[in-house]
């Protein structure tokens, strides 16, 4: 689970999610700005140089993310070296399908978001080899997503990538719901979500509601 990629990545990732370059990241923890250097994390003989755990909990508490965050920063970035096990298998021109209805229910799903099991339709779709990697289509059924999506509409998800305020994301709550909204704020202990229909209600959950949350990449209508 813990390698020097996923590591690094991670930092990565969670400098990114505070609009912060890697070096400023650092300097918000009270490190060097070049720790977290691309040019660190290399030793002059090629050996793997890896973050020290003091320097890891700096990070988290500068920027309030715990340490499960910071593990499941690591998850997302395993679309990098490859699928999870178990995942469903990357298709040659097309990526795996499922009706809204039906991604409520257990099975299609691992814990990461990644499509898994058996069950899925595919369809086409044109992506890059290194970006197709975990990335599926769902069927929007119902009108609760107008006047954005309507019925019959395919959105194109991808659970590995980053998810910013005001991006268009897809969540499963661990009671089973999924729902396509609009990432309006995350904290470490709760997100807020707005509804794309106007006549539906605006979400909140706590952290701990949530069993993944997903960025919509792509939408034909």
């Amino acid at each position: 689970m813990f390698s020097h990629d996923r590591i690094w990545a991670a930092i990565d990732a969670l400098a990114e999610r505070h609009r912060l370059t890697p070096s400023g990241l650092a300097r918000r923890a009270g490190l060097d700005p070049t720790s977290f250097n691309k040019s660190k994390r290399l030793g002059s003989d090629g050996r793997l140089r890896w973050p020290s755990t003091e320097s890891i909990a700096k990070v988290l508490d500068a920027t309030g993310a715990t340490i499960d965050e910071f593990i499941g920063l690591q998850a997302r970035e395993r679309g990098v070296a490859g699928l999870p096990q178990g995942a469903f298998p990357p298709q040659s021109g097309t990526i795996p399908l499922l009706g809204f209805a039906q991604a409520g229910a257990g099975g299609f799903f691992d814990d990461g978001g990644f499509p898994a099991g058996q069950g899925w339709d595919v369809v086409d779709f044109p992506a890059s080899p290194g970006r197709k990697q975990g990335v599926y289509a769902l069927e929007v059924q119902g009108d609760s997503m107008m006047p954005l999506y309507r019925d019959g509409d395919v959105l194109i998800v991808e659970p590995g990538a980053q998810v910013r305020r005001g991006d268009r994301v897809v969540v499963k709550s661990k009671e089973g719901e999924v729902m396509a909204k609009i990432l309006h704020r995350q904290s470490p202990r709760a997100i807020e979500l707005l509804s794309l229909n106007p006549e539906h209600p605006n979400r909140s959950f706590d952290i701990d509601e949530i069993e993944w949350i997903a960025r919509i990449i792509w939408a034909s209508q």
